[in-house]
């Protein structure tokens, strides 16, 4: 079988492979500048612009006339990235490179701007997730942090805080420990 059939030769297989790795290299940076918000909860309006930034990398890495064997072996470079990057969550120095740290958001009933602004979260954003987790008052939190999955977690004061359930989050020396 002659793979140029499928528009494919050495030169070009590289190319899509190094394309796919500098693309995935620096979409975990412009995540880490941007903050872990950047593509976590996406509305309509964020979508669109989602779509067209995955057509204009898909293009990019394919090339001039995409073909059948490109697309798979981009496909495959792009989950064997991700598996690494999974993977690397094991290993502390390669994770805090690739995964954003938690962040507290409320200590207390204290919103904490400065970490409001470091995150991108707005206020907004943070009172309809504490009215989503049934928080009627501020003084029902005990705290509020932004994970490293861009998703945020609302902890009611009732009981202490287990240390470990705060360990990394930046922060954490912030809210108060009897829950």
């Amino acid at each position: 079988m002659d793979w140029m059939e499928f528009g494919l030769d050495g030169v070009d297989a590289v190319r899509v492979v190094v394309s796919c790795v500098v693309f995935y290299v620096g979409i975990i940076l412009l995540l880490r500048i941007f903050g872990q918000r950047t593509l976590s909860n996406l509305s309509s309006f964020d979508l669109a612009p989602v779509i067209a930034i995955g057509a204009i990398i898909g293009r990019a890495i394919l090339g001039d006339t995409p073909t059948l064997v490109a697309g798979v072996l981009a496909l495959a470079t792009m989950l064997v990235l991700q598996a690494l990057s999974g993977y690397s969550r094991r290993f502390g120095m390669l994770a805090k490179v690739v995964y954003s740290p938690a962040v507290v958001l409320m200590a207390g009933s204290e919103i904490l701007t400065d970490n409001l602004a470091r995150t991108h979260v707005d206020h907004d954003e943070l009172v309809a997730k504490l009215r989503s987790a049934g928080i009627r008052n501020f003084g029902e939190v005990a705290c509020v942090i932004l994970e490293s999955t861009g998703q945020i977690s609302v902890i009611r004061r009732g009981a202490p805080i287990d240390e470990e359930m705060l360990a990394d989050a930046i922060g954490a020396h912030r809210v108060p420990r009897e829950g």
